[in-house]
Parts: C-alpha cells; structure tokens; sequence
C-alpha cells in the first residue's frame, strides 16, 4: 500500500471548499483557467501528455491544482511524484490526483499519453451526491495508480473516445465526456479492493470519518486539539480517538499531527520558504516552538527537510 495523503480516510475535498486553495510561498496552484483551451471557460480539460508538456514547460516542476486529474501513459517511462512518495511510470499506469496535492513528474523524452483535467462540479453536475470521494483512488487508503499495461482494453478506449470527443467539437460534447469520464472512474474502482467496515458502524463510522477529513483539511493550520474537532462532529475526543483508532490504526491525534507535518514538509522541500514562514503558514507562534514540533513528531530538525 503506498501512502501519498496522511489521512486513509480523506476524500477530496468539495468544491466550494476553498482552504487547500491557500498558496504556499513559492508554491503554484493552477486552475483550469491556468491552460488556455482557446474556447469558452469550461469545467474539464484534456490533451494529449506530450502536447501539454511542450505548451506548458513548467508543469513538470512541484506544484498543486484545484481540480481532480487523470494521468494514463501510453508510451515511455519516468517518475511521478504525488505528495513526495515517487512512483514508477511507465505505458498503461493510471494515475490520479486530487485538489491541493503537490506532484511532478520526469518523463522520458518518447513519453506519450493523456491528461484529464476536470472541476468537481462538472462531475456532480450528473452524477450528485458522494460517490466523487468514495472512489477509493481518490482516498489515500489505497495507491493513486493502477498499472494496468500494454494489454489494457478497458480504460485506453474510453479515455481515447474522450480524445476524440473533444477534438471533434458536436452537441452535448460535455454530456458524452462526462459519461465517458464516469465510466472511466467506475471500471477503475473495480480494480480495488472493496473497503471492509465492521458490521457494528459501517456506514455511519464511515461518514465520520469522511467528515473528520473534510474539517481536518479546512482547519488544521490553525486547530490541532482533537476536542476541536470532535466538538464540531458533536462527539466526545474519546469517541473520536476510538474510532480513529479503531478503522485507521491510528489515533485523532496522530492524524491531525501528520497532517500538519506531511504539510510542512510540502512547504520545506518545494518551496524557498524560510523555516520561520512555514511556521507561520502553518499557525505557529513562532519558528522556534513549530521546530520543536516538527523534531518531537520526526527525529530531525525542518532544516534536514529543506
């Protein structure tokens, strides 16, 4: 299992949620608006990899989105780096991504594929309620990319029809790319293990959970008490520290803490931001007390981070 957000339970977060939209120093965060498309504003993207990597040369350098992205190779070889765990590419992987994760790639120069942009609303404009952020690809609890390879038949066809579709302008294109776009999602979670809960709190253990995420995403550069977040969720930290630990294997604390600290090191190693400036972007009285903080939870000081 690899690890790429410090929530198992996190799902993306909804669009009208704008806290991960807070821009580290030095650290870019695209949006749609950020690759002309040479028509009318519209709520997805797509282009072929190689075409977007020669009008856009910066893109393979550190940065975050506000919107949700596809990434299937089908040529070449390289790396991707979501949230700073490092990822073999190479033809038929599927990578997918979620607001506010920070990522870069190196691709080999023959490297070939897809990119697919789009803005949770254009998703829950047909399909509502939370089947978005129960994919489990978009969850850190499972790996954001499927190798699939060569042979794969299932989702290259689909996110070629897409291709075609938005080359070849005709009415309800947004209605076609939409549905080729939820087939894509669904075909893929099937090749997930389905999720085990405990007969005991299955669904609504879930929903706490998911809830926890979404405020822990909002809140944690100025909350890090788990009395803080088990009041806005109207239950009691022992509750919440028993549930956490319970589904996750890990306490409330320890959650928020990497949270904070998966955070910090975003900012450490990508950005030219001082010690002091992330101790500030994050909520800190001061550098000092947030250096304490950060060698309490990792062994080392977060100028070893830099």
């Amino acid at each position: 299992m690899c690890w790429s957000h410090p929530l198992a339970f996190l799902p993306a977060l909804p669009h009208h949620s704008v806290a991960f939209l807070m821009k580290p120093p030095g650290l870019p965060v695209f949006t749609l608006e950020s690759f002309p498309q040479n028509r009318p504003h519209r709520s997805w993207y797509l282009e072929r990899l190689e075409r977007h990597v020669a009008n856009f040369p910066g893109i393979s350098q550190p940065h975050s989105h506000n919107f949700y992205l596809l990434l299937y190779v089908t040529q070449g070889h390289g790396t991707h780096t979501i949230d700073l765990v490092t990822y073999d590419l190479q033809p038929g992987s599927l990578f997918f991504m979620t607001p506010g994760q920070v990522h870069h790639w190196e691709l080999s120069e023959d490297a070939q594929g897809y990119v697919v942009f789009f803005e949770a609303d254009f998703y829950l404009f047909r399909y509502p309620g939370p089947r978005l952020y129960d994919y489990p690809f978009f969850s850190s609890a499972y790996s954001p990319v499927l190798h699939l390879g060569l042979s794969d038949q299932a989702i290259r066809p689909l996110i070629e029809r897409m291709w075609v579709e938005d080359t070849t302008p005709a009415p309800q294109q947004d209605e076609v790319v939409r549905s080729y776009l939820h087939i894509c999602l669904e075909l893929a979670a099937r090749q997930y293990p389905a999720p085990v809960a405990t007969p005991e709190e299955p669904r609504h253990a879930q929903q706490l959970l998911r809830e926890f995420g979404l405020l822990l995403n909002e809140h944690f550069r100025t909350q890090r008490s788990v009395q803080h977040y088990a009041d806005m969720l109207h239950i009691s930290p022992n509750h919440l520290n028993a549930l956490c630990r319970r589904q996750l294997g890990k306490t409330a604390s320890t959650l928020i803490q990497e949270r904070v600290l998966v955070e910090a090191h975003r900012l450490l190693r990508h950005t030219d931001a001082t010690v002091g400036q992330v101790a500030d972007a994050l909520g800190f009285e001061d550098a000092s007390y947030f250096s304490r903080y950060f060698r309490k939870h990792t062994g080392h000081s977060p100028g070893k981070s830099m």
